[in-house]
Formats: structure tokens, sequence, C-alpha cells
């Protein structure tokens, strides 16, 4: 699971339905959420999560996906399994963890060092804590 800090730098709200937006280390998120905590509001520090497993990859990415949060990340670990892999990505200081199964490692002939652009949907995002 990968957690981060971040701050809220946006949220629009329509009936009990948000959309929170966030700054984690340059890298602007999008979560979509059905309940804020009051203490939830612009400017307020947080930590973020997402499980490993719902963080897709795209490599050699060009066209257009309805996913709000693409980052463009480099390959800095690969860790092989079996029938699983793990990938830590960085961006900057940003770092994030996704989950493949390893027949999409190889079948996508990844690298460290590759630059792949990390997709996770608004509603798999998820905020931990407040800081």
């Amino acid at each position: 699971m990968s957690k981060f800090k971040a701050s809220i730098i946006d949220i629009q709200s329509e009936q009990e339905l948000h959309i929170v937006s966030f700054n984690a280390h340059g890298v602007i998120l999008k979560m979509i959420s059905l309940d804020l905590n009051d203490n939830i509001k612009v400017d307020t520090n947080v930590q973020l999560t997402c499980k490993a497993t719902t963080v897709a990859l795209a490599k050699e990415f060009k066209g257009s996906l309805s996913y709000s949060n693409q980052i463009l990340m480099k390959i800095a670990i690969i860790n092989h399994g079996e029938l699983l892999s793990s990938l830590i990505l960085q961006k900057e200081d940003f770092t994030l963890e996704s989950i493949i199964t390893t027949s999409s490692l190889e079948r996508m002939n990844l690298q460290v060092n590759d630059e792949v652009t990390a997709l996770i949907k608004s509603s798999d995002l998820s905020i931990i804590g407040i800081l």
C-alpha cells in the first residue's frame, strides 16, 4: 500500500459528492468522496493512500483515458515474483508502488529507469489521516 503526504488545494461539491484535489510533492491528484470529515478543508495537510494493486501502468502511452490521475514516472526498483511483481515508481520526491502480474511485466518489457504512466482512479485514492 502506498502512503504519501499531500496538501488539499481544491474541493468541489455537489450535494454529498465531493472531488478533492491534492498536491503531493508537486504531483496533482484527485479523489472522489461521498463523505468528507468537517476537518477536510483547502490547505489542510493529509496522508493519502492507495492499494498498490490498483495502480495500473502504461508504457509509451498516447491518447485519452478517463483516469483523473495520470502520472509520468520512472521505474526505480523491480521486485520480480513468480506470479506478481512489485514496481517502485519515482517522480522527483513522489514515490508510488504498483503491483502487476509478472506476465504483464514481461509482456510490456518493463525495466528499471523506464518511463511509465501510473494510472490511479480517483475512487481508489483515500485519506487515512489529517496531519
